[in-house]
Order: structure tokens, then sequence, then C-alpha cells
């Protein structure tokens, strides 16, 4: 591929379909066999490429997935002054020209994760101008623990029509170290946070941090760039700032989500899959609750995983917790799943209050599943149906396809402009292991979706 500038409009790539008006297409009852890639990690990406702005020279990352929230990560980089290139997996960043402390309202609203660049715009200029964020709705996500951070390390913030405007009083137009407790172990807190005291004079300690390998991602990125950076990946985390960063190479983790959604799409479809590269220490969570419903997972070499056919499902109980927990990502996959599982299952989404919306769309397709509060009580059933459903976020777009791999007869997913938020190009990965599966472009959906009404 033929190196190319990430275009500051809203246009997205051709590697990313525009997918507000098309729809997915899938016949189920298929096996599935072979040996699936697995890209770099969608919430790690994000917040390296917002990493990359504490340095001044050239950052070259490689493992970025092809994903419609990267795009638009870019773009607001690239409206913040900073210079992008992209050689298929590989992005260079070189934010030495940052001339911008105002992020374009309308792509931060669209994104969560560019409202997590506040604190290295801080850090490099001195004011920052970030809108408040947007995203999946999954739940509220405040923004007041990055805030109070920011306020104990010395920055003036203010909200006001929807701005976070903060700046650094003084003459030094330097954070000041600073010892900051966390209500909750916010991931997107606990980075931006980090981020700003990279360059921040004197020594930062974060406690209750969020323990995420996005995380960890984020401090070896930084650390790479010359900061100093102790206990990412535990509860408490030390910074020690310094004057300035370098340039650095650096690549991205695996996707622990897409690796958890594949390991789900064999498990429901009763195939043998291997997954590589993995990080299996990132999925400990995920594949005990799969051996639980009783699939076989091996573990080939350090960065292969191998998924077993299984042919009885059995019943489970879920809560999802912060990391080292059962990840809140991995929630809608598994309702999937557990959907054809013998017996009675529990599931506690005790991270968002409103990450329950695709139990409607599941029942659609056949499900038993009875929703109160933020508890789902499912109730497997021997077999789904297809049936036309809609994606209501991201992770509730993975849970419907993988629903549509097991169900008989066609199921006809919309909304797929969350799915291409993050997952790279799974609709291809799944037709290169046997799916019968295809994306219909908004011409030809068009005709599809008013045959189904």
């Amino acid at each position: 591929m033929e190196d190319s500038l990430i275009n500051p409009s809203l246009r997205l790539p051709d590697a990313i379909p525009q997918a507000d008006s098309s729809v997915l297409q899938i016949w189920g009852g298929q096996s599935l066999q072979g040996h699936v890639k697995i890209s770099g990690a969608k919430n790690s990406a994000l917040v390296i490429m917002a990493g990359a702005l504490l340095c001044s020279g050239d950052c070259r990352i490689h493992n970025v997935p092809k994903l419609a929230d990267v795009e638009r990560m870019g773009q607001v980089l690239s409206a913040l002054g900073v210079r992008l290139k992209r050689d298929d997996t590989t992005l260079e960043i070189n934010a030495s020209e940052l001339t911008s402390s105002k992020a374009p309202y309308e792509l931060v609203t669209q994104l969560r994760a560019s409202f997590f660049a506040i604190g290295a715009i801080l850090a490099r200029l001195g004011i920052a101008q970030m809108p408040l964020p947007g995203g999946c709705a999954i739940g509220a996500r405040p923004v007041d623990l990055h805030v109070r951070g920011l306020q104990a390390m010395g920055a003036e913030v203010q909200i006001e029509h929807g701005i976070c405007n903060a700046y650094i009083p003084g003459n030094s137009r330097r954070l000041k170290g600073a010892k900051i407790y966390l209500d909750i172990p916010s991931v997107g807190a606990t980075e931006t946070l980090m981020m700003a005291a990279t360059l921040a004079d004197g020594e930062t300690i974060i406690e209750n941090a969020a323990r995420e390998p996005e995380v960890v991602d984020l401090a070896n990125l930084c650390i790479s760039m010359g900061a100093q950076i102790r206990g990412a990946g535990t509860s408490t985390i030390t910074i020690q700032g310094v004057s300035k960063l370098h340039s650095t190479e650096y690549s991205i983790i695996p996707d622990r989500i897409e690796t958890g959604t594949f390991l789900v799409a064999g498990a429901i479809t009763r195939s043998e899959l291997s997954l590589s590269p993995v990080v299996p220490d990132h999925l400990i969570p995920v594949i005990a609750k799969l051996r639980d419903i009783g699939v076989s997972i091996i573990e080939e070499a350090p960065d292969c995983l191998r998924i077993l056919k299984t042919q009885n499902l059995k019943a489970t109980d879920i809560e999802t917790l912060p990391h080292p927990g059962f990840p809140t990502d991995m929630q809608a996959p598994f309702m999937a799943l557990l959907a054809l599982a013998e017996g009675d299952s529990i599931i506690n989404e005790s991270v968002f209050e409103n990450r329950l919306r695709h139990a409607s769309e599941l029942n659609r397709l056949g499900a038993d599943i009875r929703v109160k509060g933020n508890a789902a009580f499912v109730k497997g059933v021997p077999i789904l149906s297809g049936a036309p459903v809609l994606a209501t976020d991201l992770r509730a777009a993975a849970a419907l396809v993988l629903a549509g791999l097991a169900a008989s007869g066609k199921t006809t997913i919309q909304g797929l402009r969350h799915l291409d938020r993050g997952y790279d190009q799974l609709d291809i990965k799944l037709q290169k292991l046997g799916a019968k599966i295809q994306r219909l472009s908004s011409t030809d959906s068009d005709a599809v979706l008013s045959s189904v009404k």
C-alpha cells in the first residue's frame, strides 16, 4: 500500500466502508475452520496516538488496526497540526508542529477516546480546549476524574458550553507532580493523568489506578520515549516528570477483545480455530469463563491459542468488573453464547448502566433473555433463528454477528458503523474461516431493508 496522509476531513479511508446504511447478511449454521490473525488493540491504538503528542519528534507506531475510530483519532490529531502518514498497519506521527490547543467539536463528540488527549496537549502547550466526549451510548462516563486530577497537578479547569478549558497558570507552563486518588479505577482518567504527568515538574502518584493491559501499553510507549513510569498494571502508578520526550518506534499489543470475540465465534459455531498473535495473560477471565461453559482452549505457543470443537455448552454466571475481572467489552458476546447454553445464566453488568440493550435484539433471534436493572437472566434455548436486527453499540454489534453465525436461516444486521469502530474487517476475517457472510453497500441494503420491513 502506498503511503497516504490521513485526511482531516470526515471521509473514511477505503479500508473502512461507509457503514451508516450498510448491512451484514449472515447465513448461519456454517462450521468455521482455520487461523485468525488478531489485529492491534483498538483501545491501545487510540490512546497511544494521543500519547504521541507528548513527543516533539517522530513516532513510528506498528500494528495499528484499520478502524473507523483510528481514522477519527487521526482526524483529531490532524486538526491540531499533527502530521500523520499511514502505510498499511504502520502509522507515523509527528507532533513537532502541534499548533492548536483546541480539538474540533464535530470529531471529539463522535469519539470518547479523543478527550483523553487533553492531558498530553496540556503538558505540551500549557493550554487545552477539549469538547466533552461522545462514543457509544452505553452509560454515563463522566470526565470529573480527569478534571480533578489535572487540577491537583496545578491546572485551572473550567467546563462551559460543553467545552473543557484547561490551562497552566504562571510562567513555567509545566504541571506540578501530585498525589492523586481515583474514586474508581477509570481507564480514561488513568491514561489522561499518566500522560500529563510524564512532562510535569516532580513526582506524580496515581492511586486506585486502572490496571488494564492498554494502560500498560501506553506506559510502555511513554517509557520508550524517555518517560519515567513505574507500577503500570498495578493499582499505584508513579511517574517522575521529565522535561522532554524523544522519538520512538513502538508496536501495539494484540486486541484482547477481538481475540475473545473469535474465541466465542469458535464456541458458538462448535468449530476449531487457532488465533495469533495473542497475549494469554490478558485473557485469563475470558478463558476461565469459556472453560466453565465447557469449551476447551489450549495454548499452542506463547502467542497462539486454539479453541477445540465443543458440542455441549453449559450455563454460567458472569459479573463484569474492571481488570483483572471479566471485561465489560466481552459481556455482549458472552450473552449470545449463553443464549444457546443448557441451563440458566445470570449476567450482571456492573461497569456501565446502559449496556444490555442487545438483549432485546438477541430475543428477536429466538433467545430467551429477561433484563431487570443491570442484570440479564438468560435461559438457554436449543436453536436461534435468523431475523433482521439492529446493533445499538460496538460490542452489541459483535454479539449479533456471533448469534447470526449460529442461527438457522438468514440474519440481517443494521448499524454497522458501530461494528467498524472497533473490529478490523471482522466480516472478511469470518469469510476466510468459512462463514457465509456478506456486507451489502448502502444502495443494495436499501432494497434488503425495504423487503424486511
